[in-house]
């Protein structure tokens, strides 16, 4: 048997999904409650790796062998054992070739940008405060500059080896409501660092340091390009099967 979850979390108090050998992780904490109930090991698959800090409204996960608990039943059992800063949503039996990251099609982050003049606590550890404004026009026209499949070097951080760092931006879209910027980004997948690479690019297209945005992406030079921003303003919001 093959089963997805669906789950939430704050990430504020982990080092990112992925299980690491000295920190807590979303990923092992989850294991753990899954192994409590289930009596088994577990090996939990996630559908992305996300940084110390970074949250998501929407993650997927899948693991496989017997159950023992029926899927609609599972999410109450788990969040019982679970701290408070995640909650699983959903269960389901899935079929036996799903895979939360091989399976996925398309992800989506949302970078959020407080511009407040004084700093609000409720945001401390879920948006980044800019306590001035920034030029949305700017900054939606850059947007549309990185939209399309283009090599992504210019955004990216070493970390993981991959064999092509060419992505598709589906889409990148600059909203605003009350002080609160997100920049919301859909592609077919992300580079190490790529979203807060990304945010933190079109803050320096806001204040004018970077103004070429096709010839920042055909050069691959990360050193034009903007700074890699706090994790806690990033979110995973969606990600498409």
């Amino acid at each position: 048997m093959n089963t997805a979850l669906t789950l939430r979390f704050d990430g504020s108090a982990y080092h990112g999904w992925q299980i690491q050998k000295n920190a807590v992780s979303v990923c092992g904490t989850v294991k753990t409650a899954l192994e409590r109930i289930l009596r088994r090991d577990v090996t939990l698959h996630g559908c992305g790796r996300t940084d110390a800090g970074v949250h998501a409204e929407l993650y997927t996960a899948n693991f496989r062998g017997g159950c023992g608990v029926p899927p609609d039943k599972l999410p109450l059992a788990l969040n019982a054992l679970l701290p408070r800063d995640i909650a699983v949503l959903s269960a389901a039996a899935v079929p036996d070739s799903f895979h939360a990251l091989n399976s996925c099609r398309e992800k989506e982050y949302t970078y959020r940008i407080y511009t407040g003049a004084v700093r609000d606590p409720f945001l401390e550890r879920r948006a980044y405060h800019r306590p001035r404004p920034l030029d949305l026009g700017r900054m939606r026209d850059a947007a549309r500059e990185f939209a399309g499949k283009h090599d992504f070097s210019c955004v990216r951080t070493l970390g993981t080896p991959v064999k092509s760092t060419v992505r598709t931006m589906l889409s990148f879209e600059v909203a605003e409501r009350d002080g609160m910027i997100e920049l919301i980004m859909r592609a077919d997948g992300f580079l190490y660092n790529m979203a807060r690479a990304l945010a933190g690019t079109l803050v320096w297209v806001s204040e004018g340091k970077v103004t070429d945005i096709p010839a920042l992406i055909a050069s691959g030079n990360r050193s034009g390009a903007g700074p890699v921003l706090p994790p806690h303003g990033l979110y995973m919001t969606g990600v498409t099967y």
